[in-house]
C-alpha cells in the first residue's frame, strides 16, 4: 500500500466518523487547519498523532494502514 492509499483512508476515516474536524483536532492536539490538511492530503499525521486519530475515530491502525480491510 502506497502513502497516497493510507492517506485516503484517512481521510475517509474522518468523514465517515460524523465528528466535526474541529473536534478531532481539539482531541488530538492539533490545530483544525491541521486536520483539513490531512483531508487534503497535504501532510501526514506525525506517528504519535496518528495513534490519537486512531483511538478518535474508533479505527484500527492495521486498517488505515491497508494491513486489514475491516
Amino acid at each position: 500500500m502506497e502513502l497516497k492509499d493510507i492517506q485516503k483512508r484517512l481521510r475517509e476515516s474522518i468523514t465517515n466518523s460524523g465528528i466535526p474536524q474541529k473536534e478531532i483536532a481539539k482531541k488530538i492536539g492539533v490545530s483544525p487547519q491541521t486536520v483539513s490538511k490531512y483531508m487534503k492530503l497535504d501532510i501526514f499525521p506525525a506517528l504519535d498523532t496518528f495513534a490519537k486519530l486512531c483511538a478518535v475515530l474508533d479505527v484500527t491502525s492495521d486498517y488505515l494502514l491497508g494491513l486489514k480491510d475491516y
